[in-house]
């Protein structure tokens, strides 16, 4: 039985930053200390990544599980190179426009929101093996094993976390999905704050994956029976789409901003619209506004507006994509887009190019300099809804994320992946490594990575300040400002002509992020680590 606490209550937080030679930083404490017991042990930053990531998927099942999505950028000591790892999931073989209006009608403008037509391949455990592959110490089941005691044993529910599950049980799309009230309803309804919540089937599947380096999961017992969960209720996916999954490699792309470099995934992921709102800024002097001034504020929404407009029309899977992220960047059109921002009147912008032709982030440091940028999610709030019976594995929606409109690059195809709202972001200056970062929260996302930045860059504020300060969200030609907004600048923004509005979502809000700066040598100076009051989360340093 909980106490009777009143859980909805209590004050606004000040957080302070953590300074520590090895740090795990997430949205939930388990998760950061059983990272933090890795590099304890010797294991590198990667190591610490897959622990805390494999503990986020019991832990914050509302954003994230074993069916879950992948990206991540690894700052790598011995060579002192930036990689970075697309493990988002592919379309199954059968999926095509045709496929999806046959089973919705002519007018079906996505594939399905939740249920089996809206799972991709998951990527997530095909991410870990490649991260634990190429940057591993210890051996894979030793960093699973963690969440998989905490599934079997089960943990209290916080208060976030449980405002997030109590928002999902209230939606029938999810709750009557196939095994969605079995995992996720035990008590006939979602866990109260301070219940017990386990997942023993989860912990069958972290120990199989474990010893079988991730076989089972795509070419073996569990691989069977997600293409038979499929096969029973309608879906697409085959042992064969599995089979044939691998995350792929990338390159980060990258632009300038006051003397450093902002690093994302290239599309298709959304973190190219960080990039391009930067770009945009550069053409500013911002430092000489206030920070938390309308014109300030008004600057960097207009940025982000153009930045969304490019984004919107023209990312897709890469290959798929009629611009290309290097024309998207291009020092000249980024400066043309800039030239269209009106200091005085907030406009709608489109876009400037014509074709030529539920979330959870974490990142962790070790004192050899390793330093991993690592997100995965479900999307949506629990994704597709669909859980696989005696394994545990809630499947992501990310599916949905693609258009059946065959004029658009991000059109469904076999084998290809959707638009991707989950971005880790790095930060380097001269060549070397400065800040492993990223804020979760889908079109949040590089709002936040803006945001924050602009913080610690023009203003100088430290990452739990700029972590901490209150933000804005446009979306759907609406700025949303949140608790704490100075009510003066908002109501002068909407002077300027911006619909501001409060909005609060337990799902997207405000996004929530986690932060490692790099203070030095790490092995003598260490680093500054942050972690968003807006989650349950922790930085945990040693």
């Amino acid at each position: 039985m909980t106490h009777a606490f009143d859980w909805s209550r209590g004050y606004a937080s000040r957080r302070s930053p953590v300074f520590a030679r090895n740090v795990v930083s997430t949205s939930h404490p388990i998760a950061a200390q059983a990272g933090l017991r890795v590099l304890q042990d010797g294991g590198t930053a990667a190591d610490a990544a897959i622990a805390a990531a494999a503990c986020m998927t019991v832990v914050e099942p509302c954003s994230n599980g074993l069916g879950s999505d992948l990206f991540a950028i690894v700052w790598d000591p011995r060579d002192g190179t930036l990689q970075g790892l697309n493990a988002s999931g592919t379309a199954p073989a059968a999926w095509t426009p045709a496929y999806f209006r046959a089973r919705y009608g002519a007018d079906a403008r996505a594939p399905a929101k939740r249920g089996w037509d809206s799972v991709t391949v998951p990527g997530a455990i095909a991410g870990w093996v490649a991260l634990h592959g190429r940057y591993g110490s210890r051996p894979l089941a030793d960093l699973l094993e963690p969440a998989a005691v905490v599934a079997e044993r089960g943990y209290a529910v916080p208060v976030i976390i449980q405002q997030k599950w109590a928002n999902a049980a209230s939606l029938p799309e999810l709750t009557t999905q196939p095994g969605f009230a079995d995992t996720f309803l035990p008590y006939g309804r979602e866990p109260r704050v301070g219940e017990r919540f386990a997942l023993p089937d989860a912990a069958r599947t972290l120990r199989r994956v474990g010893a079988t380096g991730g076989e089972a999961f795509y070419r073996g017992e569990i691989a069977a029976a997600i293409a038979a969960h499929a096969r029973a209720h309608g879906g697409a996916m085959t042992e064969t789409d599995l089979a044939g999954y691998a995350p792929e490699w990338v390159t980060p792309i990258a632009r300038a901003y006051r003397g450093h470099v902002l690093h994302e995934i290239p599309p298709n992921g959304q973190g190219i619209a960080a990039l391009i709102a930067l770009g945009i800024l550069e053409h500013f002097d911002l430092a000489a506004l206030a920070v938390d001034g309308v014109q300030s504020q008004h600057l960097q929404i207009e940025a982000m507006k153009l930045a969304f407009a490019d984004v919107y029309r023209h990312v897709a899977d890469a290959r798929a994509m009629q611009v290309t992220p290097a024309q998207m960047l291009d020092d000249a059109y980024l400066a043309s887009r800039a030239r269209l921002i009106d200091p005085l009147r907030a406009q709608d912008f489109g876009p400037g190019l014509a074709p030529q032709g539920g979330t959870i982030y974490l990142t962790a440091a070790d004192e050899r300099g390793m330093m991993v940028s690592l997100i995965q999610s479900n999307y949506m709030g629990f994704g597709s809804g669909v859980v696989v019976p005696g394994w545990g594995i809630s499947l992501q929606n990310r599916g949905h994320g693609f258009t059946l409109d065959e004029r658009r690059a991000n059109v469904v195809a076999p084998g290809k992946r959707p638009f991707h709202t989950i971005i880790p972001a790095f930060l380097t200056k001269d060549g070397q490594p400065l800040m492993s970062f990223g804020v979760m929260g889908g079109d949040m996302q590089p709002q936040g990575h803006l945001q924050t930045l602009v913080r610690m860059l023009d203003y100088r504020q430290h990452p739990q300040a700029a972590c901490d300060a209150p933000r804005w969200r446009w979306f759907g030609g609406i700025v949303n400002a949140e608790d704490g907004f100075d009510p003066a600048c908002a109501q002068a923004l909407r002077d300027l002509g911006h619909r501001v509005e409060p909005f609060a979502d337990s799902y997207q809000d405000y996004g929530a992020g986690q932060f490692i700066w790099r203070l030095g040598d790490p092995a003598v100076d260490g680093y500054v680590a942050a972690s968003d009051p807006r989650r349950d989360g922790l930085a945990a340093g040693w």
